[in-house]
């Protein structure tokens, strides 16, 4: 029973804090940053990608120009 009044109260503290702290425009103004975020990480996920592709072109070039890979056994 006193974990439920607990809960109760922490419950209605948070939304006395959400009301007084701005409530929507808050939430407005972190989701304007969230988007900014957002949309520069497909930036940097977009380059990955293309140094990635790069990099993988030239260990594949530089295996086939020695001749490609051979595995040796125990000796």
């Amino acid at each position: 029973m006193i974990k439920f009044i607990l809960g109760v109260v922490v419950g209605i503290l948070i939304v006395f804090l959400f009301i007084f702290f701005g409530g929507g425009t808050g939430v407005k103004k972190i989701g304007e940053g969230l988007i900014d975020t957002g949309q520069k990480m497909e930036v940097m996920e977009e380059l990955i990608k293309k140094e990635k592709d790069e990099a993988l072109k030239g260990v594949k070039g530089k295996i086939q120009k020695e001749g490609g890979v051979t595995k040796k056994g125990p000796q």
